[in-house]
């Protein structure tokens, strides 16, 4: 579905450039390093309790692991992203662990299609940022209007707290801890993340949350700016 228009365009590329099957093997590669990918998408089971009557959308799927691990485990998932190499390989995953009942759409927030749904679950990680504040509240919108009547929806992302004074010396410190945690090419993500993408204020995503009409049941928050959201609509 292509945007209209006089709409943000949710397809083109911002932050970092995963242009090639290359690059997005190398990110997945050093993302199952860096990250527990298995307790994650343990703790995400816990959140959103699939069940084999479930229909899941995720949106911003990436590398496909979360989805097809939801996959297995319920009716069917529906897996979207604006980048089509980052589907390719998703679906290559899928096609290597026998996913079968996993969909793989070039599409995102804004151009999803609702006629899909309704969803049981719909969930997102790291990728609402891609849009300014204004789009996510169209957006957020967009994804209760698709959730089935109690339908659950979960949100990961990069939030700012509101609590902090000077932000200069806060993003230095989170820029710092990567490059000594981590890795200097992360630091470097996270520094065109800081500067070029949407990551809002907690106060703020709260509110366009429940803007939306979503009830948020439960907050959590990881290394001071990833923030879990669990909702319904």
């Amino acid at each position: 579905m292509s945007p209209k228009e006089w709409q943000y365009d949710e397809l083109q590329q911002t932050g970092v450039d995963y242009t090639t099957f290359e690059e997005v093997q190398r990110y997945d590669s050093r993302m199952q390093k860096l990250r527990n990918i298995k307790a994650e998408i343990n703790s995400l089971i816990e959140f959103v309790s699939p069940t084999k009557e479930s229909r899941i959308l995720e949106i911003g799927t990436g590398t496909g692991d979360f989805a097809i691990a939801l996959s297995q485990l319920s009716r069917h998932v529906l897996a979207v992203d604006a980048s089509r190499v980052m589907l390719e390989y998703a679906g290559r995953k899928a096609i290597e662990k026998e996913a079968g009942n996993i969909e793989f759409c070039h599409s995102g927030f804004l151009t999803f299609d609702e006629s899909q749904g309704p969803f049981d679950i719909i969930f997102s990680q790291l990728a609402l940022h891609h849009l300014p504040d204004f789009w996510k509240s169209i957006a957020l919108k967009k994804i209760n209007n698709a959730l089935k009547p109690g339908g659950k929806f979960f949100l990961k992302d990069v939030i700012y707290p509101a609590g902090i004074v000077d932000f200069e010396s806060f993003f230095e410190s989170i820029i710092k801890g990567v490059k000594n945690t981590s890795s200097a090419e992360l630091a470097k993500e996270y520094i065109i993340h800081i500067r070029e993408e949407f990551s809002t204020l907690d106060w703020i995503m709260e509110a366009l949350l429940k803007k939306a009409g979503f009830s948020i049941l439960e907050i959590n928050v990881e290394n001071e700016i990833i923030y879990n959201y669990l909702c319904s609509s």
